[in-house]
């Protein structure tokens, strides 16, 4: 790949955040020189497929799409740098992203949209701001969002998440997805899991990521969060996932996906979620 299509956030201290173009995916978040997220060994660099791991960002649509790939196009498009990562007066270090509506995305979805993405890298926070506007003078639009997180882990089976209990969620590994009430105070996985849970609350945290710490997430208008792990049968069938990958990746996605956002002409959408190492 051309060494333009990278973008690094440097804030000193082996603390670092890479994000690629394709897709504006962040690649990587490195705290301390650890990293924080997983990205797969298969994963496929080409420019066309969608990233497998880090934080690629899911839009128009989540899940199957009649009219265009699987979780829409802005994972597998080229994003532009609207601004190159500065320095600001706190130390920490920003860039912005930016994606408008082309032929490509008209194919697909014929609307004219921009959406902004400004990353600030701070000493062990990651901050993610998004905004979606709609140009036009007289057609609202309807849109998914969510950014699709693998956090990498030491082994997904210790991992526990709270914010989930008394939540209701569709459970996307049955085929007629039905609905469930969370009745646990901290969830733990040891199954294929792909769940949309609903109107959760503003934080999670992750115990027992790297080095057995913490990861808080926090989130602003985005009420779902997708709890999502392949696990062994699953992780075979796709040609971009190690087969024996699965027990070191978690996936908390931060979305809104349950219902669409409705967007009416010259209106903005704006959400935003904070990783934190704790």
């Amino acid at each position: 790949m051309a060494a333009t299509s990278v973008v690094v956030l440097d804030r000193g201290n082996n603390t670092t955040c890479t994000i690629n173009l394709h897709g504006a995916t962040v690649v990587s978040w490195r705290v301390n020189n650890q990293e924080q997220l997983f990205v797969s060994k298969q994963a496929v660099f080409d420019g066309k497929k969608a990233i497998r791991g880090g934080i690629p960002f899911v839009f128009p649509q989540f899940g199957a799409w009649n009219y265009g790939p699987q979780h829409g196009f802005a994972r597998i498009v080229r994003w532009n740098l609207e601004k190159a990562p500065e320095r600001l007066q706190s130390g920490d270090v920003e860039a912005v992203f930016s994606l408008i509506d082309s032929d490509y995305t008209h194919s697909m979805w014929n609307y004219p949209f921009r959406l902004t993405y400004r990353l600030i890298l701070r000493e062990k926070e990651l901050h993610f701001n998004i905004g979606v506007y709609n140009p036009s003078k007289d057609l609202p639009f309807s849109f998914n969002l969510l950014l699709h997180t693998y956090f990498k882990v030491p082994d997904v089976r210790r991992c526990q998440i709270t914010g989930l209990y008394g939540t209701t969620f569709i459970d996307k590994t049955v085929v007629s997805n039905p609905m469930y009430q969370e009745g646990r105070e901290v969830v733990m996985i040891g199954e294929w899991t792909d769940r949309i849970y609903q109107n959760t609350p503003h934080e999670h945290v992750i115990s027992n990521v790297v080095s057995g710490r913490k990861m808080r997430i926090q989130k602003y208008n985005f009420p779902d969060t997708v709890v999502w792990n392949p696990w062994m049968e699953k992780a075979k069938e796709m040609a971009d996932f190690g087969d024996d990958e699965y027990p070191n990746m978690i996936c908390v996605e931060c979305g809104h996906v349950s219902s669409p956002v409705i967007l009416l002409p010259g209106t903005a959408f704006e959400a935003s979620q904070i990783l934190q190492v704790m």
